[in-house]
């Protein structure tokens, strides 16, 4: 039998096979659950109101709860549940535990479901959107998000601080890391506010510095992940320049503190455009631009969100023609509203301006519509639960004045290789 990574840290380990026949539906109306990583009140209304729809044509499901789980271990507590004999039907799947769910026979198949649906158009579905969750040539979950991450920017602050805005950079050509440490070392200095916040970091989300070092052309491992990375030249280079940007700029908060961009406590903060409705009534001027060019160049990094069926899910048929719906072109219109879709039709600025009405066309195609093909996805391999843990214990270290940050790297790849190598 087969054991999953994911349930081996989550739990004693459970073996997939014991529930894989999941569960049969009764005889009445069924309710399915599906669990989700966000508990925004406008996230769920949406939801709920697919949801209703749906109920409204299929009365074999009398009703759909949307769970949402903390946000802080999130896939911990997903796997829990699955290895408890709780799990949810349908589960919204982070990018970097994705390797773990696809290859460990934890996710129904869906190639057929949703080719097999009337008007889904299948074809639609962009290939590099859908790379990380296939395996064989199946689909294993449905990219619902595709976002590529970048940058808010306050420009009353940077202005009261004599600053010119990221536009006027961009169009000068000095839209870089280097800059955007200036720019907001600067606004520190003169307003006391922070500079840049890389946004769900906070010393311990170590996976979202991904949109910065990835500027440097460093990788938290090989491509075949075999090979640890952070030990590289280019990851030293860059997490070097973070650490000064934090501890001898002041152009980033250190550990310990907060600073909130959307409530105008930071001059910047990199991000992905699903927070643009936090600023529907901002009281300063704010653009959103592209991450800033690195060393190696303009590059982009794209978070995801997948949507799955569990194999051990209470009712996997019902669960799964409910996914079918949910990410139907209608529907994938309305979830863009936050989540940029992996369908190429809907890749238009037009499309996503519907749903988005805070940004503007150009904002939309030059962070999101331009960005995605070229966009590296933030880290993920298999046994992400222990790596995750491994990672970050290795660089508390390094959140130091006095941090030597070559030793604090080959500790960690020290650390990580014998994960790798299983």
């Amino acid at each position: 039998m087969k054991y999953t990574r994911l349930l081996l840290a989550a739990a004693a380990a459970a073996p997939l096979a014991l529930a894989a026949c999941g569960g049969e539906s009764d005889d009445g109306p069924v309710t399915l659950r599906m669990t989700t990583w966000s508990a925004s009140e406008d996230h769920l209304a949406m939801l709920n109101e697919i949801a209703d729809a749906y109920i409204a044509d299929n009365p074999e499901v009398e009703a759909i709860e949307f769970d949402p789980l903390a946000f802080e271990g999130y896939t911990s507590t997903l796997t829990t549940q699955i290895a408890g004999d709780n799990a949810p039907d349908l589960a919204w799947i982070l990018e970097n535990s994705a390797p773990d769910f696809v290859s460990s026979g934890a996710l129904v198949p869906l190639s057929e479901t949703l080719s097999e649906t009337e008007g889904y158009e299948y074809d639609d579905l962009i290939p590099a959107a859908t790379e990380l969750w296939r395996q064989d040539d199946e689909l294993y979950a449905y990219p619902f998000s595709t976002s590529p991450f970048g940058v808010f920017v306050n420009n009353d602050l940077l202005a009261e601080a004599g600053q010119p805005t990221a536009a006027e950079l961009i169009a000068s050509g000095e839209w870089t890391w280097e800059r955007v440490v200036e720019a907001g070392a600067a606004v520190h200095a003169a307003t006391g506010s922070d500079g840049i916040v890389i946004r769900d970091f906070d010393y311990t989300g170590w996976d979202n510095l991904s949109t910065l070092w990835t500027g440097w052309g460093a990788s938290a491992w090989s491509e075949d992940g075999a090979e640890c990375g952070f030990d590289d030249p280019e990851m030293t280079e860059a997490l070097t320049f973070m650490h000064d940007a934090v501890f001898a700029q002041e152009a980033m908060p250190g550990p310990g503190t907060t600073a909130d961009f959307f409530a105008g406590e930071a001059a910047m903060t990199v991000t992905q455009i699903s927070r643009a409705g936090l600023l529907a009534e901002a009281p300063f001027g704010w653009d959103l631009v592209p991450l800033p060019a690195g060393p190696a160049g303009e590059y982009s990094v794209i978070g995801q969100g997948g949507l799955g069926v569990l194999t051990v899910a209470p009712h996997p048929e019902e669960a799964a023609d409910f996914l079918a719906y949910m990410t139907s072109p209608e529907n994938s219109a309305k979830l863009a509203q936050y989540f940029p879709p992996p369908r190429e039709s809907q890749l238009t600025a037009e499309v996503l301006g519907q749903a988005n009405p805070l940004l503007t066309p150009e904002q939309l195609q030059t962070v999101v519509i331009d960005r995605i093909d070229a966009g590296v996805v933030k880290p993920s391999h298999t046994g992400q639960a222990q790596l995750d843990q491994a990672v970050r214990a290795a660089l508390d270290p390094l959140w130091t004045a006095d941090a030597d940050v070559p030793a604090v790297l080959a500790e960690l790849c020290t650390a990580i290789d014998p994960l790798l190598a299983q």
